[in-house]
């Protein structure tokens, strides 16, 4: 029995190195093991930061705080409907003024919101003509259409705005303000009925002198009155006009924003002094031109 135990254990030697290489093999012929189960569940949880939250890398990370946001300006309203009484610098007529020529025009009386100024007295008023119509040979007075576009403070501070005329006219004659902001001309009717009196009865007193009759004073006195109203027919109306120092009014179409910084008045401000026009009677012109 001893001798046979003794046979085998050498075998047994054998076999087991000849496993032992093998397994060997097979473990570099598939690659190296995978992790251990540890590392994995250390990779899954998550990273811990070490840096210190004072330090620069954490303020170059950090998200950069909101610029704080300004404050609209506080605007003060001027309400539509707001009449602002005005001076013309420059004179325009329906007989040269055209669509799209300027008007320049100064505030007379300070305009206040809740007991404050906001539109002194001496700021300036600038638009154009939108519409100039001269008046016609039979009918039709002439008319001049004004919109004003922009404000001028005396401070320099400039807005814009939208305005029509109205109100009276003050220019010295008889021109009007409608509903529309049409600045229209004076009628002539007296000064027409005027002019074929005028004509009639020298058409009357130079018929008689000449036939020593009052058949012939009835004669030229046809004449003349048919002569005053041709007169009339062949001429054209009285011009609408608004000579220089007219005072009109502008009116506001649509409420008018000012910012409250600019507008700190503590005067009531100046107008220029400009002699107002003289006063003047409708007059045909001379020519049908």
């Amino acid at each position: 029995m001893t001798i046979r135990r003794a046979r085998r254990f050498p075998a047994l030697a054998i076999l087991l190195l000849t496993v032992g290489f093998a397994i060997r093999a097979a473990a570099q012929e598939s690659g190296p093991l995978p992790p251990a189960p540890a590392a994995s569940i250390s990779q899954a949880a998550p990273a811990q930061d070490s840096t210190p939250h004072g330090s620069p890398a954490s303020q170059a990370t950090a998200p950069p705080a909101a610029s704080p946001q300004k404050n609209p300006p506080a605007m003060v309203e001027v309400p539509s409907g707001t009449h602002i009484p005005l001076i013309l610098h420059n004179g325009i007529s329906t007989r040269g003024s055209q669509r799209g020529d300027p008007i320049y025009c100064e505030t007379l009386f300070p305009v206040m919101v809740e007991g404050h100024v906001v539109i002194p007295a001496g700021s300036y008023l600038s638009g154009e003509i939108t519409e100039s119509k001269r008046p016609g040979r039979v009918k039709g007075r002439g008319e001049i259409a004004i919109k004003f576009t922009t404000l001028i403070l005396p401070n320099s501070y400039e807005v814009d705005l939208n305005a029509s005329p109205g109100g009276s006219a003050g220019t010295g004659g008889g021109e009007t303000t409608d509903k529309e902001g049409k600045i229209k001309g004076d009628s002539s009717k007296g000064s027409d009925v005027g002019t074929v009196v005028t004509t009639t009865g020298a058409g009357a007193g130079i018929g008689a002198v000449a036939t020593q009759s009052s058949k012939g004073a009835a004669i030229g006195a046809g004449v003349g009155a048919a002569a005053g109203l041709a007169a009339v027919l062949l001429s054209r109306g009285p011009e609408a006009e608004l000579p220089r120092g007219s005072t009109i009014e502008a009116v506001l179409s649509r409420p008018l924003f000012l910012d409250a910084d600019r507008v700190q008045f503590t005067s009531p401000g100046q107008s220029s002094t400009l002699p107002g026009p003289p006063n003047r009677e409708p007059v045909r012109n001379k020519f049908p031109f």
